[in-house]
């Protein structure tokens, strides 16, 4: 039996402008599953926004690192993230490795990262 990657938690302080940015951004929508939690399905791999304050009384931080959304489109992602409110960090580009993607920061200060869906480098061939 392989692991696999199941659900991914992104904190959040307020979930409905959270819902409203990534169901905006991933063109999906998702659903609310107890006061602080909201989950959206990326393909198998649930995106749960974390409220901490709402669900149990704590402050959270922002990740520190990038999650990455392979997606079709790109320039559609772009211009609704935009839309959504979120900062560019990155235009789109083609990366050495062969990935087109544009990187950036949710309402919240989370790094994020659009990879156009069938350029994502999974491992293999590249070394530089």
């Amino acid at each position: 039996m392989t692991a696999r990657l199941f659900r991914v938690i992104v904190p959040v302080t307020n979930l409905e402008k959270a819902a409203a940015f990534y169901e905006t951004a991933l063109g999906v929508r998702g659903e609310r599953v107890s006061p602080g939690r909201y989950y959206i399905d990326c393909g198998g791999t649930i995106l749960a926004l974390f409220d901490s304050q709402a669900e149990d009384g704590r402050q959270s931080r922002s990740n520190p690192g990038h999650i990455y959304f392979a997606c079709p489109k790109l320039e559609e992602v772009l211009e609704r993230s935009k839309a959504a409110g979120a900062e560019i960090e990155e235009e789109i580009r083609t990366w050495p490795w062969g990935e087109r993607s544009f990187y950036a920061r949710d309402p919240f200060g989370n790094p994020i990262c659009f990879v156009e869906e069938g350029t994502h480098f999974t491992g293999g061939a590249f070394i530089e």
